[in-house]
């Protein structure tokens, strides 16, 4: 690694730590003196950070003491084992992305043509007909020559609130209705990354396997379907390092107006369907609804009766 290449990655280790340590300390703000304060006083990322802290609490045992009894040499501690972790994993994924992507794009029994390299990406991206076409803003005519020649030459500049076709299922854009097929795109391969690789191209079972039984995940989150469409994403361009700052591939703000619309209260019915819909292909055993009690089982019994020791008002004390 060059000197040049070593500095640029140090200084994105500092912004990414930055962003850990901000984290943790505004959560525990939010926990703290700042607990009273409406949620109208804040923006929208700063609403959203206490709730990923408080998801972060609850996955690992023993966090929330050693950051609340602990003083600033243990957040900054915990804030950089964070960063390693997540920067670990992001690396882990993007590398095993990398080439899954390019075959789950190639129809079966063909070839992409021209080849898409495999170690080098200069050729992704809009230089390619397949990841240009699959990146290419919704509502956006990858077929028409000028548009084409835009986005190839940059002269049309993509930020990352213009969401790519390869979002879509079946790669389809309804203009009149937006979200028909939004983020249910079979190129989001969620069990990739949160099950196995192996796990793609195979039928889900009813228990949790893989990562996602390690982490101890019975449902999928909305921030997770963000994660898998930037990396997805990322995977398409020909941006050969990963960087939440890179303003080329623009993936922070491609990130966050995902987790924007999600966290859209306009928007919710929209966003429960999709919730549903993702839960129901990854963990089949899922089910919106409760399941009746069998009638006249043990569990029923005692159900029946504590409603009606309820009714009559003749619970017994708890003994002293």
């Amino acid at each position: 690694m060059s000197e040049e290449q070593q500095q640029s990655c140090g200084q994105r280790r500092k912004q990414v730590d930055a962003l850990q340590l901000a984290l943790l300390t505004n959560g525990i703000l939010r926990m703290g003196e700042l607990a009273e304060t409406p949620d109208e006083n804040f923006t929208a990322e700063e609403r959203r950070e206490p709730r990923i802290f408080q998801e972060l609490l609850k996955s690992v045992a023993g966090l929330e003491e050693r950051l609340m009894q602990g003083g600033d040499d243990e957040i900054d501690l915990v804030a950089d084992l964070l960063t390693k972790g997540a920067s670990g994993a992001r690396g882990d994924d993007t590398k095993s992305l990398k080439d899954s992507v390019l075959d789950w794009i190639t129809p079966k029994g063909q070839s992409l043509v021209p080849p898409l390299t495999r170690n080098v990406k200069i050729d992704h991206g809009f230089h390619h007909e397949w990841t240009g076409a699959l990146l290419c803003p919704a509502g956006l005519d990858w077929s028409n020559l000028e548009t084409k020649t835009k986005l190839q030459s940059g002269e049309m500049i993509v930020t990352g609130d213009q969401w790519p076709l390869f979002l879509y299922a079946d790669y389809h854009y309804d203009l009149d209705d937006p979200w028909n097929g939004l983020f249910r795109s079979a190129l989001l391969a969620y069990k990739h990354v949160f099950m196995s690789p192996s796990s793609v191209d195979r039928e889900p079972k009813a228990t949790c396997s893989g990562n996602a039984r390690i982490h101890g995940m019975t449902r999928v989150t909305l921030p997770s379907i963000a994660y898998i469409a930037m990396q997805v994403r990322f995977a398409l361009t020909p941006s050969p390092v990963f960087s939440c700052t890179d303003t080329v591939t623009d993936s922070e703000r491609f990130y966050n107006s995902i987790l924007d619309i999600f966290e859209d209260t306009d928007e919710q019915q929209e966003v429960d369907d999709l919730v549903v819909w993702w839960n129901r292909q990854i963990f089949p055993s899922y089910s919106t609804a409760q399941c009746p009690l069998v009638k006249n089982s043990a569990l029923a019994r005692i159900r029946e009766r504590r409603a009606r020791m309820k009714e009559s008002g003749s619970i017994p004390c708890m003994a002293a």
